[in-house]
Protein backbone atom coordinates (compact mmCIF):
# COMPACT_ATOMS: atom_id res chain seq x y z
CA UNK A 1 0.00 0.00 0.00
CA UNK A 2 1.35 3.43 -0.78
CA UNK A 3 1.34 5.91 1.82
CA UNK A 4 1.78 9.61 0.80
CA UNK A 5 5.04 11.52 2.20
CA UNK A 6 6.43 8.13 2.79
CA UNK A 7 9.21 5.62 1.32
CA UNK A 8 7.95 2.59 0.52
CA UNK A 9 10.79 -0.19 0.85
CA UNK A 10 11.38 -3.99 -0.24
CA UNK A 11 14.40 -6.32 0.05
CA UNK A 12 13.56 -8.10 -3.34
CA UNK A 13 16.32 -10.38 -2.94
CA UNK A 14 18.93 -10.88 -0.03
CA UNK A 15 20.93 -13.93 -0.96
CA UNK A 16 24.85 -13.58 -2.17
CA UNK A 17 25.73 -14.14 -6.34
CA UNK A 18 24.64 -18.00 -5.93
CA UNK A 19 21.16 -17.37 -4.09
CA UNK A 20 20.31 -19.94 -1.65
CA UNK A 21 19.67 -22.89 -1.61
CA UNK A 22 22.86 -22.90 -3.67
CA UNK A 23 22.79 -25.54 -6.74
CA UNK A 24 23.99 -29.22 -5.48
CA UNK A 25 24.40 -27.98 -1.70
CA UNK A 26 23.26 -30.40 0.96
CA UNK A 27 23.50 -28.18 3.64
CA UNK A 28 20.77 -27.55 6.07
CA UNK A 29 20.21 -23.93 4.86
CA UNK A 30 20.12 -25.00 1.48
CA UNK A 31 17.30 -27.56 2.58
CA UNK A 32 15.47 -25.61 5.35
CA UNK A 33 11.77 -24.88 5.56
CA UNK A 34 12.02 -21.83 6.74
CA UNK A 35 11.04 -19.87 3.71
CA UNK A 36 13.20 -16.47 5.13
CA UNK A 37 16.12 -18.79 4.15
CA UNK A 38 15.49 -18.62 0.05
CA UNK A 39 17.31 -15.89 -1.04
CA UNK A 40 17.39 -14.67 -4.31
CA UNK A 41 20.13 -12.12 -5.88
CA UNK A 42 20.78 -8.85 -3.87
CA UNK A 43 17.99 -6.34 -4.97
CA UNK A 44 15.67 -3.43 -3.65
CA UNK A 45 12.41 -1.58 -4.43
CA UNK A 46 12.14 2.35 -3.42
CA UNK A 47 8.87 3.14 -3.72
CA UNK A 48 7.70 6.81 -3.81
CA UNK A 49 4.10 8.14 -4.93
CA UNK A 50 3.70 6.47 -7.98
CA UNK A 51 6.92 6.11 -8.59
CA UNK A 52 9.09 2.42 -8.35
CA UNK A 53 12.63 2.68 -8.44
CA UNK A 54 14.58 -0.51 -8.33
CA UNK A 55 18.38 -1.19 -7.18
CA UNK A 56 20.30 -3.22 -9.06
CA UNK A 57 18.78 -5.45 -12.13
CA UNK A 58 19.67 -8.84 -10.11
CA UNK A 59 19.74 -12.27 -12.23
CA UNK A 60 16.32 -13.25 -10.47
CA UNK A 61 14.47 -9.97 -11.36
CA UNK A 62 11.68 -11.66 -13.37
CA UNK A 63 11.04 -14.08 -10.23
CA UNK A 64 11.34 -11.33 -7.70
CA UNK A 65 8.82 -8.91 -9.78
CA UNK A 66 6.38 -11.61 -9.87
CA UNK A 67 6.81 -11.89 -6.11
CA UNK A 68 6.17 -8.57 -5.51
CA UNK A 69 3.30 -8.09 -7.98
CA UNK A 70 5.64 -5.31 -9.55
CA UNK A 71 3.97 -3.84 -12.76
CA UNK A 72 5.92 -0.94 -13.20
CA UNK A 73 9.79 0.35 -12.51
CA UNK A 74 10.41 4.12 -13.47
CA UNK A 75 14.30 4.20 -13.01
CA UNK A 76 16.94 1.87 -12.09
CA UNK A 77 20.15 2.86 -9.91
CA UNK A 78 23.03 0.58 -10.40
CA UNK A 79 25.60 -0.17 -7.75
CA UNK A 80 28.21 -2.05 -9.36
CA UNK A 81 28.89 -3.93 -12.46
CA UNK A 82 29.37 -7.62 -11.15
CA UNK A 83 26.80 -10.21 -12.58
CA UNK A 84 24.47 -10.89 -10.17
CA UNK A 85 23.54 -7.32 -9.96
CA UNK A 86 23.12 -6.49 -13.82
CA UNK A 87 22.56 -9.30 -15.43
CA UNK A 88 18.63 -8.95 -14.97
CA UNK A 89 18.53 -6.29 -16.83
CA UNK A 90 17.15 -7.87 -20.10
CA UNK A 91 14.09 -8.27 -17.71
CA UNK A 92 13.47 -4.67 -17.96
CA UNK A 93 11.85 -5.32 -21.58
CA UNK A 94 8.76 -6.18 -19.59
CA UNK A 95 8.07 -3.23 -17.96
CA UNK A 96 8.47 -0.96 -21.31
CA UNK A 97 5.17 -2.19 -22.50
CA UNK A 98 3.68 -0.07 -19.67
CA UNK A 99 6.53 2.97 -19.46
CA UNK A 100 6.42 5.60 -22.09
CA UNK A 101 9.32 5.81 -23.48
CA UNK A 102 13.10 4.62 -22.19
CA UNK A 103 13.74 3.74 -18.83
CA UNK A 104 16.55 5.53 -17.38
CA UNK A 105 19.27 3.67 -15.59
CA UNK A 106 21.81 5.80 -12.94
CA UNK A 107 24.84 4.48 -11.59
CA UNK A 108 28.74 5.54 -11.72
CA UNK A 109 30.30 6.60 -15.12
CA UNK A 110 32.34 3.21 -15.02
CA UNK A 111 29.36 0.99 -14.12
CA UNK A 112 27.57 2.47 -16.54
CA UNK A 113 30.55 1.98 -19.05
CA UNK A 114 30.31 -1.55 -18.46
CA UNK A 115 26.77 -1.96 -18.96
CA UNK A 116 26.79 -0.69 -22.08
CA UNK A 117 29.62 -2.82 -23.12
CA UNK A 118 28.26 -6.30 -21.15
CA UNK A 119 25.19 -5.62 -23.33
CA UNK A 120 25.70 -3.92 -26.48
CA UNK A 121 22.83 -5.37 -28.31
CA UNK A 122 20.28 -3.23 -26.28
CA UNK A 123 22.47 -0.12 -26.49
CA UNK A 124 23.95 -0.83 -30.80
CA UNK A 125 22.97 2.23 -33.26
CA UNK A 126 21.57 -0.98 -35.74
CA UNK A 127 19.15 -1.49 -38.00
CA UNK A 128 16.21 -3.86 -36.85
CA UNK A 129 17.53 -4.14 -33.19
CA UNK A 130 14.96 -6.62 -32.49
CA UNK A 131 13.27 -6.64 -28.88
CA UNK A 132 15.37 -5.08 -26.51
CA UNK A 133 14.84 -3.33 -23.55
CA UNK A 134 14.46 0.70 -24.14
CA UNK A 135 16.58 2.02 -21.78
CA UNK A 136 18.91 5.43 -21.31
CA UNK A 137 22.16 5.75 -19.37
CA UNK A 138 22.41 8.49 -17.18
CA UNK A 139 26.19 8.65 -15.52
CA UNK A 140 26.20 10.39 -11.82
CA UNK A 141 29.03 11.19 -9.50
CA UNK A 142 26.98 13.05 -6.62
CA UNK A 143 23.93 13.73 -5.56
CA UNK A 144 20.61 14.42 -8.04
CA UNK A 145 17.11 14.54 -8.06
CA UNK A 146 14.64 11.92 -9.33
CA UNK A 147 11.07 12.16 -8.89
CA UNK A 148 11.00 14.78 -6.60
CA UNK A 149 13.78 12.89 -4.66
CA UNK A 150 17.24 13.63 -3.48
CA UNK A 151 19.16 10.54 -4.57
CA UNK A 152 23.04 10.66 -2.72
CA UNK A 153 25.47 8.00 -4.53
CA UNK A 154 27.59 6.77 -1.25
CA UNK A 155 30.96 5.94 -2.59
CA UNK A 156 32.15 2.33 -0.66
CA UNK A 157 35.10 -0.11 -1.01
CA UNK A 158 34.43 -3.26 -3.18
CA UNK A 159 37.31 -4.80 -2.29
CA UNK A 160 40.06 -2.72 -4.71
CA UNK A 161 36.84 -1.34 -6.65
CA UNK A 162 34.96 1.56 -5.72
CA UNK A 163 31.14 1.32 -5.96
CA UNK A 164 28.26 3.24 -4.98
CA UNK A 165 25.44 2.45 -2.44
CA UNK A 166 22.92 4.79 -2.30
CA UNK A 167 20.74 7.26 0.49
CA UNK A 168 17.20 8.07 -0.58
CA UNK A 169 16.29 10.19 2.67
CA UNK A 170 16.26 8.20 5.86
CA UNK A 171 16.82 4.79 4.21
CA UNK A 172 20.58 3.95 2.93
CA UNK A 173 21.54 0.86 0.81
CA UNK A 174 25.05 -0.47 1.18
CA UNK A 175 25.64 -4.06 -0.80
CA UNK A 176 28.84 -5.53 -1.80
CA UNK A 177 31.42 -3.49 0.16
CA UNK A 178 34.24 -4.34 3.02
CA UNK A 179 34.99 -0.70 3.35
CA UNK A 180 33.59 2.65 4.01
CA UNK A 181 35.97 5.33 3.10
CA UNK A 182 35.74 8.83 6.08
CA UNK A 183 34.54 10.89 3.61
CA UNK A 184 31.41 8.86 3.19
CA UNK A 185 30.42 8.56 7.01
CA UNK A 186 28.91 11.91 6.95
CA UNK A 187 26.58 10.77 4.23
CA UNK A 188 24.83 8.08 6.84
CA UNK A 189 24.11 10.15 9.68
CA UNK A 190 21.08 9.84 11.12
CA UNK A 191 19.80 7.20 9.21
CA UNK A 192 16.23 5.41 9.95
CA UNK A 193 16.97 2.12 8.16
CA UNK A 194 20.16 1.16 7.24
CA UNK A 195 20.73 -2.26 4.37
CA UNK A 196 24.44 -3.57 4.94
CA UNK A 197 26.38 -6.13 3.50
CA UNK A 198 27.36 -8.97 5.48
CA UNK A 199 28.18 -12.12 3.59
CA UNK A 200 28.82 -14.48 6.16
CA UNK A 201 31.13 -15.44 9.30
CA UNK A 202 34.29 -16.40 7.96
CA UNK A 203 36.44 -13.43 6.55
CA UNK A 204 35.79 -12.66 2.96
CA UNK A 205 38.00 -9.98 0.69
CA UNK A 206 35.80 -7.91 -0.89
CA UNK A 207 32.65 -8.67 1.47
CA UNK A 208 32.49 -7.63 5.13
CA UNK A 209 31.96 -10.12 7.32
CA UNK A 210 29.19 -10.62 9.92
CA UNK A 211 31.33 -9.14 12.56
CA UNK A 212 32.45 -6.35 10.76
CA UNK A 213 29.27 -5.10 9.53
CA UNK A 214 28.11 -5.00 13.08
CA UNK A 215 30.54 -3.11 14.17
CA UNK A 216 29.99 -0.81 10.97
CA UNK A 217 26.58 -0.84 12.06
CA UNK A 218 26.56 0.46 15.20
CA UNK A 219 29.64 3.11 13.95
CA UNK A 220 26.78 4.53 11.44
CA UNK A 221 24.12 4.31 14.23
CA UNK A 222 20.85 3.66 12.39
CA UNK A 223 17.71 2.91 13.73
CA UNK A 224 17.76 -0.31 12.38
CA UNK A 225 20.15 -2.07 10.40
CA UNK A 226 19.46 -5.39 7.98
CA UNK A 227 22.56 -7.12 6.83
CA UNK A 228 22.03 -8.28 3.47
CA UNK A 229 23.96 -10.50 0.36
CA UNK A 230 23.73 -13.38 2.64
CA UNK A 231 25.26 -16.68 1.79
CA UNK A 232 24.62 -20.25 3.74
CA UNK A 233 26.20 -19.92 6.36
CA UNK A 234 23.47 -17.90 8.08
CA UNK A 235 20.86 -19.65 9.15
CA UNK A 236 17.76 -16.93 10.10
CA UNK A 237 16.10 -19.05 13.39
CA UNK A 238 19.31 -20.05 14.13
CA UNK A 239 21.32 -17.18 13.78
CA UNK A 240 19.23 -13.94 14.52
CA UNK A 241 19.28 -14.23 17.71
CA UNK A 242 22.69 -13.69 18.24
CA UNK A 243 22.47 -10.47 16.80
CA UNK A 244 22.63 -6.83 18.67
CA UNK A 245 19.47 -5.10 19.48
CA UNK A 246 18.30 -3.23 16.27
CA UNK A 247 20.24 -5.26 13.93
CA UNK A 248 18.76 -8.32 12.08
CA UNK A 249 19.01 -9.94 9.23
CA UNK A 250 17.07 -9.35 5.95
CA UNK A 251 15.13 -11.69 4.07
CA UNK A 252 13.18 -11.62 0.49
CA UNK A 253 9.79 -9.86 0.53
CA UNK A 254 10.90 -7.76 3.72
CA UNK A 255 9.11 -4.63 3.68
CA UNK A 256 9.09 -1.09 5.14
CA UNK A 257 7.23 2.20 5.56
CA UNK A 258 9.27 5.10 6.35
CA UNK A 259 8.40 8.84 6.62
CA UNK A 260 10.36 11.16 4.21
CA UNK A 261 11.63 14.70 5.75
CA UNK A 262 10.78 17.04 3.99
CA UNK A 263 14.12 18.54 3.59
CA UNK A 264 14.74 15.19 1.40
CA UNK A 265 12.08 16.27 -1.22
CA UNK A 266 13.45 18.40 -3.96
CA UNK A 267 11.28 21.05 -4.61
Amino acid sequence: MMIPGTLNITILGSGTSTGIPVVGCNCSVCHSDDPRNRRTRCSALVNHGPHNILIDTATDLRQQALREDIRHIDAVLYTHSHADHMHGIDDLRGFNLRHQGAIPLYGSPRTLERVRDNFNYIFADIENPGYVPRLSLNPVETEFTLFGLTIIPVPLLHGGMQVFGYRVGPFAYLTDCNGIPVESLPLLEGLELLVLDGLRFKPHNTHFNIPQAVQMAQKIGARQTLLTHLSHEVDHPRHDPQLPEGISFAYDGQKFVLKIPQQTIAL
